[in-house]
């Protein structure tokens, strides 16, 4: 058999190499367009900061790893301008070949949304968007002394980090009313305080140009202007659907690739994973699009798996998140209150400002935790902000994904250790509190 992957980010070697061990001789050949593979651009703003040293440690293993020790022909610089029944047309060093498949994967990423300029159609207008873009960034922000960013998503907030460590002088232009827009507010004016303190954030402003002559001078908006040497993109992105669209794969209603529970677009051999591709949502159980890394790489695991004759169901994703702004982690697992009532559910709420440890270790550091449920009980989704953020999603990620509803985050053992956390966990208060707001106990 003859296995084609398009893509060679966290889905496509992921699948690339289950095929591989499960179906040892088949030909499988991967086509990533970039000159890496395995790679991770969510580490972006971590090698544009300084943490990360090369773009090659942002990467899981390199091409000779999957190559030699995994069976697996990778063909980096290679990008696939056509796919068909049964073949795909690949651009590599400025040769046009055929090759053909019995079974395709399309694992295609995305790519970052654009405004009036497109990434570096502008010098000093960038992008965050693969692992080759870092350095583009990186090499700008050392010439540069005013930053501006666009869009204040997690990629947004973490570049902002980012250049603040550098010591630029940063503007974020948020066209929410504050960062993090899928947040709810209790959650998203703690991040944007704490952000005020060192940047000049801007909300409820939309971008109206970004002007320059040979390279950027500023970006206006429609209540101001702001001198910029750098401009960083952080607008969201877009599902790559186009080789899916040639082949006649159905695309779903957010605009990624329709698949079933067991990642199979609606063409006869043609499976989607990661990025590009649409999945079900945990809480919902309706169809939406995840484009994280976690999913993609189980995605890839769950694709490699069917296309090898082994058959496992794909059961979606909680889209858990964390990031951070310096010290401030930020975390949320399932809807926010304002995802919720936009799905049509009927739903309490409860928020609380809790210690992170226990009350007799010197700290003072507090964490905020807002717990979303449904009128019958089940707990919809959490969000934090503080310290101690992560294991309260990591925690809440597990119960989510099992259903749970409000008693079970009370009654369950989350563990007691002072200097970490409090014997009251803000889990269990937050569930408390909805006790009362529901009726129960």
């Amino acid at each position: 058999m003859k296995v084609v992957v398009i893509g060679g980010g966290a889905a496509g070697m992921a699948a690339a190499s289950r095929i591989k061990r499960l179906q040892p001789k088949w030909d499988v050949t991967v086509f990533e367009a970039s000159k890496y593979v395995s790679h991770a651009p969510c580490g972006i703003p971590f090698h544009v900061a300084g943490y990360v040293e090369s773009l090659d440690d942002l990467c899981a293993y390199d091409v000779s790893f999957f190559i030699e020790n995994r069976g697996i022909d990778v063909r980096i610089g290679s990008r696939v301008i056509e796919a068909g029944d049964g073949y795909v047309i690949v651009e590599r060093k400025g040769e046009v070949e055929e090759h053909g498949w019995d079974y395709l994967l399309i694992a295609t990423g995305t790519r970052p949304a654009a405004l009036n300029v497109g990434c570096r159609e502008l010098e000093g207008v960038m992008c965050v968007g693969s692992i080759e873009d870092s350095v583009y960034i990186k090499e700008r922000a050392k010439k540069a002394k005013n930053v501006v960013i666009v869009g204040s998503g997690y990629l947004g907030i973490e570049m902002a980090d980012a250049m603040l460590r550098l010591h630029k002088k940063v503007t974020v232009i948020e066209m929410g009313s504050h960062p993090l827009p899928e947040y709810d507010v209790e959650i998203g004016e703690l991040l944007r305080r704490n952000m005020e303190k060192l940047v000049e954030f801007r909300s409820n402003e939309k971008v109206l140009e970004i002007e320059g002559k040979d390279k950027v001078e500023r970006v206006v908006t429609d209540k101001g202007a702001y001198k910029a040497d750098l401009v960083i993109l952080c607008i969201g992105v877009e599902p790559n659907v186009e080789l899916a669209t040639q082949l006649g794969a159905k695309i779903g209603d957010s605009g990624a690739i329709w698949t079933d529970k067991y990642l199979r677009t609606s063409v006869d051999g043609v499976f989607a994973a990661g990025d590009c591709a649409e999945t079900t949502n945990i809480v919902t159980g309706r169809k939406d699009w995840i484009p994280l890394a976690a999913p993609a790489n189980k995605m890839g695991y769950v694709a490699g798996s069917n296309i090898a004759g082994v058959d496992i169901m794909y059961p979606g994703s909680l889209k858990s998140q964390l990031t951070s702004f310096l010290d401030l982690e930020i975390g949320k697992a399932g809807l926010s209150e304002k995802e919720a009532v936009k799905e049509g559910y009927d739903v309490v709420s409860a928020t609380v400002i809790s210690r992170a440890r226990a009350k007799y270790i010197p700290d003072g550091k507090s964490i905020t935790l807002k717990m979303v449920a449904e009128s019958n009980g089940r707990v919809l989704g959490v969000q934090a902000a503080g310290v101690g953020v992560s294991k309260r999603i990591y925690g809440a990620s597990a119960l989510l994904y099992k259903s749970a509803n409000v008693e079970d985050f009370f009654f369950t053992d989350f563990p007691f250790y002072p200097p970490k956390s409090p014997v009251w966990d803000p889990l269990v208060i937050a569930a408390r509190n909805l006790f009362r707001k529901l009726g129960i106990n």
